[in-house]
């Protein structure tokens, strides 16, 4: 399975720096949080990761090869991302959008293979979406679209997930299906998974690591038990933070 290397990583926009020295190496059936508040370089992260955004400085390697020596259909077969944007309104059904996500695995562009079709239908009956498979998707609410969105990046089958704000537009209960779906996938597969998140609860209860982005390109990365504490989250959001335990699970608040 993918095997991420993040090594010495240096990012910048302009004249702000975004990561100073980032060292981060994730194996199979891990899942990260990433953390930090607006503008402190999330999305940038990501987009790096999959070549979109060229590093000032270090390397990124993905099982030994640099993610911008990869070509983009082998990369596509690997690592599969949700833009924090989600999936454009197109003049296409639910079905036919889903299977978008097995074109890096297709040999034929003339039919769909019977295995893409179960693995297409299998997405979208993860997310509560089979009974949608013939609508148009410029008639889907943005809830909708963000489930479609996340059917569409299961049915590629990634061995790494990135994920960016995946609880966009979804209620509550949907917050935590698709996270369980895909904590699920991750253990299933030996896939890995980093997800960019506002929510600190979510990711504490999903990611048993944790990469969160400080002011001035400093970081701090390593178990989430460790790294979300009340301190490290007071200093990464410039606010108090607090929590509270049920004897379960830990909760942080802002005061």
């Amino acid at each position: 399975m993918a095997n991420l290397k993040i090594q010495s990583l240096n990012l910048q926009i302009e004249n702000k720096t975004l990561c100073r020295n980032l060292n981060v190496q994730i194996g199979e059936n891990e899942r990260w949080g990433l953390l930090g508040k607006n503008g402190v370089g999330k999305t940038t992260l990501l987009h790096a990761l999959i070549g979109q955004r060229r590093a000032n400085q270090g390397s990124i390697l993905l099982d030994g090869i640099s993610v911008y020596d990869l070509k983009q259909r082998e990369l596509a077969s690997k690592v599969g991302i949700l833009f924090q944007q989600g999936i454009e309104a197109l003049p296409a059904t639910v079905f036919e959008t889903v299977m978008l996500g097995r074109h890096p695995h297709t040999q034929s562009l003339l039919w769909d293979d019977k295995k893409d079709i179960k693995i297409a239908e299998s997405a979208l009956a993860a997310f509560d979406l089979s009974q949608l498979k013939e609508r148009a998707i410029d008639t889907l609410s943005g809830g909708e679209l963000q489930r479609l969105a996340l059917a569409m990046l299961l049915a590629q089958t990634p061995q790494l997930f990135l994920l960016d704000e995946p609880s966009n537009h979804l209620d509550v209960a949907f917050q935590v299906k698709l996270l369980s779906v895909l904590t699920n996938k991750v253990a299933e597969t030996s896939a890995s998974l980093i997800m960019a998140t506002h929510d600190i609860n979510l990711a504490f209860r999903f990611c048993e690591n944790t990469i969160l982005l400080l002011a001035d390109g400093e970081s701090l990365v390593g178990r989430s038990i460790d790294v979300l504490t009340e301190e490290n989250l007071s200093q990464a959001y410039g606010c108090a933070i607090k929590s509270v335990s049920d004897g379960k699970r830990r909760f942080f608040y802002p005061v």
